[in-house]
C-alpha cells in the first residue's frame, strides 16, 4: 500500500476535505497566473469526473461491461443545443434541461438494457458498442434535426438572476471570468454526482449490485431481481452521461458527432479501469489524469498519444488494481486494504 493509500483509508474525511480545497483555489491560483485557458482545461475534466463515476455504477459496481457510453453523453448534450438553438435561450431553460436530459438518457439506458438482460462479457459490449455507434451516425446524418457534421452552435449559457455565466464577474479583488464560473457551477454538480453515487453503494441496491457482478447465480438464489438491478444500473449511468452532456454543450456553446465517438467511450471506460473498478475516489482522480495529461503533452504533437499509451500500459502494470482502488478491490487481488 502506497502513501497515498494509507492517507485516504485512515482520514478519509480530511483526505476528502484536501482534495476539495484544492479544487476549490485551483482556478483563482490560475486566473492570477493569467493561465485562463487550464481553468477550461479544468472544467472539461470535472464533466469527466461525471462521465468516469456514472461509467463506474454500470461497470465498476454492476460488472455490466458497456464500451458505447459516449452515445448517453452525446444525447444530453444535443438536448441542450437542439432545445436552446430552436426554443430559444430563456433564462432557465438551461436549468430544466439538466432533470430533462437526465431523464432522456436514462430512458435511452433503460431501451438499451431491457433487451440486453440476458448478455454479460463480450457480448453486451458489442451490443453497446453497436448502440454507441447507431447513436453517432444519427447525430451525424439527421441534418435536420443535429444539423449533421455541422454541428450545432450557439448552444445557451447557463444564467443566475439574469446574470449569463459566461459574463466576466468581480468578487471583491477577483475578476471571474466564464470559465472560471462555469468550473465552480461543474464542481458543484461533480460533488453532487460522487455524493450520490457513495450513497447508492452503499444502500440496497448497491449491495445488489456488488452480489450481481460477483456470481449473477448466487445473486438470484438470495432473491435478488437481477433484471432490475440491470435495468436500474443502465438508467442511472446514462442520467449522468446525459447531465455531463448538457454541461459540456453549454461549456463549449457548440457540439457535433465527432465529440460522441467510439474513442470517447474508450477514454471515459479507460478513467474508470485506471482509477480502480468501483473506486470512486479513483474515478475522479483518473478523470482529472486523462483530461490533462494528453494537453500537457501537446508540445510532443505526433508522439503525445504513443507516450500517453505507453504510460497507460506501464501504470497498468505496476499497479493493476488501479491508482486508487476500492477496499474489495484490493483484497480480491491480494494487498492489504489498511
Amino acid at each position: 500500500m502506497t502513501v497515498f493509500d494509507e492517507a485516504r483509508h485512515r482520514a478519509p474525511a480530511q483526505f476528502g476535505l484536501s482534495v476539495l480545497l484544492c479544487a476549490a483555489v485551483f482556478p483563482l491560483i490560475l486566473a492570477q497566473l493569467g493561465k485562463y485557458y487550464w481553468i477550461h482545461v479544468g472544467a472539461l475534466s470535472l464533466i469527466y469526473v461525471i462521465l468516469a463515476v456514472g461509467l463506474n455504477l454500470v461497470v465498476g459496481f454492476a460488472g455490466l461491461l458497456v464500451i458505447g457510453f459516449a452515445a448517453f453523453y452525446g444525447i444530453g448534450a444535443y438536448a441542450a443545443a437542439i432545445v436552446t438553438t430552436e426554443v430559444g435561450d430563456l433564462p432557465h431553460m438551461i436549468w430544466l434541461l439538466i432533470p430533462a436530459a437526465a431523464v432522456l438518457s436514462a430512458a435511452f439506458g433503460v431501451l438499451l438494457g431491457v433487451p440486453t438482460l440476458r448478455l454479460r462479457g463480450d457480448y453486451l459490449a458489442i451490443v453497446t458498442l453497436g448502440f454507441g455507434e447507431i447513436t453517432r451516425i444519427v447525430f451525424t446524418n439527421w441534418d435536420t434535426l443535429t444539423r449533421g457534421p455541422r454541428g450545432i452552435s450557439g448552444v445557451g449559457s447557463f444564467q443566475i438572476g439574469g446574470w449569463n455565466l459566461m459574463h466576466p464577474l468581480d468578487v471583491g479583488p477577483l475578476r471571474l471570468d466564464g470559465d472560471t464560473q462555469y468550473y465552480y457551477l461543474i464542481l458543484a454538480a461533480a460533488l453532487l454526482g460522487v455524493f450520490l453515487a457513495h450513497r447508492l453503494n452503499h444502500s440496497r441496491i448497491g449491495r445488489a449490485w456488488v452480489a450481481m457482478r460477483e456470481d449473477e447465480l448466487a445473486a438470484r438464489s438470495f432473491g435478488i431481481d437481477v433484471a432490475r438491478c440491470k435495468i436500474l444500473a443502465f438508467a442511472i449511468g446514462a442520467a449522468y452521461a446525459g447531465v455531463a452532456g448538457v454541461f459540456f454543450g453549454s461549456l463549449q456553446g457548440f457540439v457535433d458527432p465527432t465529440s460522441f465517438s467510439f474513442l470517447e467511450s474508450v477514454l471515459i471506460l479507460s478513467m474508470v479501469v485506471l482509477g480502480g473498478m468501483g473506486s470512486l475516489s479513483g474515478s475522479v482522480v483518473a478523470a482529472v489524469l486523462l483530461v490533462i495529461l494528453p494537453e500537457k503533452l501537446q508540445m510532443l504533437r505526433d508522439y503525445r498519444m504513443l507516450i500517453f499509451g505507453l504510460l497507460m500500459i506501464l501504470l497498468m502494470i505496476v499497479r493493476p488494481q488501479g491508482l486508487i482502488p476500492s477496499r474489495r478491490r484490493m483484497l480480491e487481488l491480494g494487498s492489504r486494504p489498511g
